[in-house]
């Protein structure tokens, strides 16, 4: 872990680590660093946290005078949009994280939460946020250095929110995904919890299965599932004291500009059969995170389109319409075989997507000599009579 070295705050250092932050590190050393040996390293370490921070931390990034952590740390945190969206779930006077790491999600926390506490059981990680909050210019976030059960006990205080996120590497630093083996095992600690707060929120890792989460957990109330561009990024289970309702899951693919939500009661998803069909006019591939939420059937009965088949989760309709995902116009419409494949196309690059297929997308460019890319986009699925086919389309959105 990284020190926390004031010497990096000078001037001219700060200087250069701003005007390479874009520089290959390697050359960089090659080159030389102009600055004493004893501080060399810890240079180096602030120009590789900074450069991961450009896109994923922009406030960070353009802030001066920011100190940041090993570019490990930079990795685990949450991104700017993802805390962004944590923020706008609470409310209230007070909230406390209990693992606090580099600071994003309590910066967010206290523009929507009037006094924020971060705990970090790390002292040098809780120096680094406490000097970074100052440059941030805010001062309604209390950082302190020790293991956040351990201060949740000693203030003894009630909170509007709780919030953790364990960490997903167990004592090996192996990675792991379940409830139980993070640190610290949130499983155990509920009952503690609900004693300080009656809203509960914990982050974990997208590969954990949702069944497997709401066995573990206790008063689940709402489970968020949140992609950026596509890509599932977090979990975010919110808990509330007492509360054994309908579990409601909430889907958000996170843009730049836009953002895709698509919202649903668990119970309903088993209770509903989505319609099929044969491929219409449209298809709609659904994004990454109601793909994790399992939304199958209620985004058939939802959206008023109709499934391809049981397990292709592809869907289709006469008329267009607003999807969270992407959506295709079907140009044709043929048989899976090599002949059929010659006589109706003559590509020589498409962009290939398989669902409920029994050969990969490299199997697939390989029998059909099909390099990637291009405005073509071909979907090898399976219809309702469980035969294989190929869909080719252009993309609408």
């Amino acid at each position: 872990m990284i020190n926390f070295n004031s010497s990096i705050l000078d001037n001219k250092i700060q200087q250069f680590i701003n005007k390479n932050s874009n520089t290959d590190v390697s050359k960089l050393v090659l080159k030389g660093i102009p600055f004493p040996a004893n501080i060399t390293k810890d240079i180096i370490i602030q120009i590789e946290a900074k450069k991961r921070c450009k896109k994923k931390l922009p406030t960070w990034f353009n802030t001066q005078n920011i100190y940041y952590p090993t570019k490990l740390n930079i990795e685990q945190t949450s991104s700017e949009i993802t805390a962004q969206y944590k923020a706008n779930l609470v409310s209230g006077n007070s909230l406390i994280d209990l693992t606090g790491g580099f600071g994003v999600d309590v910066f967010y926390f206290s523009k929507t939460i009037k006094q924020v506490t971060h705990c970090e059981i790390n002292e040098t990680l809780s120096k680094i946020v406490t000097h970074n909050v100052k440059q941030l210019k805010v001062n309604t976030i209390n950082c302190l250095a020790n293991d956040g059960i351990k201060i949740l006990k000693q203030l003894d205080q009630v909170f509007n929110w709780i919030y953790i996120d364990p960490s997903r590497r167990d004592d090996n630093k192996e990675k792991v995904f379940l409830l139980k083996d993070c640190l610290p095992n949130t499983t155990k600690f509920l009952g503690l919890f609900f004693k300080y707060s009656k809203n509960v929120m914990i982050k974990t890792s997208p590969l954990l299965d949702i069944s497997s989460g709401i066995n573990e957990l206790k008063h689940v109330k709402t489970i968020h599932c949140i992609a950026v561009n596509n890509e599932v990024k977090e979990l975010l289970w919110v808990l509330e004291r007492d509360f054994n309702g309908d579990i409601e899951i909430k889907t958000a693919n996170l843009k730049k500009a836009t953002q895709q939500n698509f919202n649903f009661i668990l119970k309903e998803e088993s209770n509903k059969e989505a319609g099929y069909s044969q491929p219409l006019t449209y298809l709609y591939e659904p994004n990454a995170a109601i793909l994790k939420s399992g939304a199958f059937n209620s985004a058939a009965n939802k959206l008023n389109v109709a499934k391809l088949h049981k397990h292709s989760h592809l869907y289709t309709s006469d008329k267009l319409i607003t999807f969270p995902g992407r959506v295709f116009k079907i140009e044709k419409n043929i048989e899976y075989n090599k002949k059929m494949f010659k006589k109706e196309f003559t590509l020589k690059n498409a962009n290939v997507t398989i669902r409920n297929f029994p050969e990969t997308v490299a199997q697939v460019r390989k029998k059909f000599k099909i390099s990637d890319g291009g405005n073509n986009y071909l979907f090898f699925t399976t219809n309702l009579n469980n035969s294989k086919v190929i869909l080719s389309c252009t993309k609408i959105d």
